[in-house]
Order: C-alpha cells, then sequence, then structure tokens
C-alpha cells in the first residue's frame, strides 16, 4: 500500500477528511457528535483551518484513492480569527502563551486502522514540516487521543510511563481543565505508545502535562509540544528534507 500527502485544496477534500474523522472518532473511539451532517465531524475550527490529507494509490500511481490519514492545522492568523486554539478548550495554556505567535496547531489526526504505521505518520510530518518552514514558525502543540473505552486503564498506564522522562519543564507545563482520572490501581506495566505519540516523541516533542478527560469524544487527550530546534538530527534531516 501507498499513500500520499497533500493539502486540501476544495470542500469536497474538506468533506472527505471529516467523513474519516467520524469513521474514526464516532463509529470506532465512540464519540458523541451532534449537529453535524450525517456522516460528519465538523466544528467552528474547520473553516479556520488547513486540511492535510494523506490519499490512498493504486501501484501504478494513476488513480487516486480514498483518504486513509489526516490532521487539521490552525496556523496563527486562523486562531486570531477564530478567538482562540482548540485546545485551550481543554487546557489552561498560559504556561506556552509567550510562544503563541510562533505556534502551529495540529488536532483532529485520524489514520485508518490499516494505515497506522511510522511511515505514514512520518509523511505527516514532513508536510507540517514544510509548511512551518514557509511560515516562519518554530512550535508545533496538539492532543494526541487514547480512547476511554477501558475505564481509561491504557491511558494512566502510558502516562505513568511517559510522565518521568517525556515532559516539558516544570514552567511550561499546561492544566487540563477536565483531568483524566488516573486510576491508582491501573497496572504499572510498560504498554505500546500509540503511533502519534510516538512520532512526537522520536521527533523531540514532549508532554505539555497530564491529559484531560474529552468526554463527548471518549477519549483522554495528551498535550504535546514539538519545537523544531529540538528536532534530533536524524529526524531533522527525513522531517526538513526541503
Amino acid at each position: 500500500m501507498s499513500g500520499a500527502a497533500r493539502w486540501a485544496v476544495t470542500p469536497l477534500d474538506v468533506a472527505r477528511a471529516q467523513r474519516l474523522r467520524f469513521r474514526i472518532f464516532a463509529q470506532e473511539m465512540g464519540a458523541t457528535l451532534q449537529g453535524m451532517p450525517t456522516g460528519h465531524d465538523v466544528d467552528e475550527f474547520d473553516a479556520h483551518c488547513l486540511h492535510l490529507l494523506v490519499v490512498s494509490q493504486d501501484p501504478a500511481g494513476e488513480d487516486e484513492g480514498e483518504v486513509v490519514a489526516t490532521c487539521r492545522v490552525l496556523l496563527p492568523d486562523g486562531a486570531r480569527q477564530v478567538g482562540r486554539l482548540y485546545s485551550e478548550g481543554e487546557f489552561d495554556l498560559s504556561a506556552v502563551r509567550d510562544l503563541m505567535p510562533g505556534t502551529l496547531e495540529m488536532g483532529r489526526v485520524c489514520v485508518a486502522p490499516a494505515w497506522r504505521n511510522g511511515l505514514l505518520i512520518l509523511s505527516l510530518w514532513r508536510e507540517l514540516g514544510k509548511l512551518m518552514q514557509q511560515e516562519g514558525l518554530d512550535v508545533l502543540i496538539g492532543c494526541a487521543s487514547v480512547g476511554v473505552s477501558d475505564g481509561g486503564v491504557f491511558a494512566a498506564q502510558l502516562w505513568n510511563q511517559l510522565r518521568v522522562s517525556h515532559q516539558v519543564e516544570p514552567l511550561r507545563r499546561v492544566r487540563p481543565w477536565q483531568p483524566l482520572t488516573l486510576r491508582p490501581d491501573a497496572p504499572h506495566s510498560t504498554v505500546q505508545v500509540p503511533a502519534l505519540i510516538k512520532g512526537y516523541l522520536r521527533c523531540g516533542g514532549r508532554l505539555l502535562g497530564p491529559p484531560a478527560l474529552d468526554a463527548s469524544f471518549n477519549t483522554a487527550d495528551f498535550p504535546m509540544m514539538l519545537r523544531l530546534r529540538d528536532l534530533p538530527q536524524r529526524y531533522g534531516k527525513r522531517v526538513l528534507a526541503a
């Protein structure tokens, strides 16, 4: 299987991304989406965002297939237009407020089950890296979502596993408005880090603090930050190849 990353250029492109988001967030993860077109995940931020797609291709590369991954990007101008970042609905971002003029927010990241691998995540990072260079931005923040249909056990294990070695310095940590209840009885065993979070960490990203509970999406949202200056050399050459 092969896929090509590109930016949405038409309303139809955006609608295809919104349909994939619905399949992943509503049908797979159990999100409760109300007041939206049937089969689509739509909100007020979409009109102010750029939408990145990964589209499957046939072996000959002649036909464009289905959207197999997507994320949306809110640039500083878009954030000013909508009045806030999406993450501000889940976290007190006071600790990183001074970084906002040079910050891109990535959100609504989702990947079709059969395509969840490091190569696809890297293709997203490449396009985001190019955009950040073009726009003169240094900081990327976003929320990485983990399902909580197990009562939050996996999310608690993941937090316990990463909190010591992969958090930002204390002065940069953010606070969730609605913290996930981190169960004290969650087993302290090593868990497999989801591909998106693993992609952040491999590229030098860090957790901004503990996860928030997003009850409508049935997820624990981990706040993440990545600065281009922190990219390890091996990944900088791949992400910033341009």
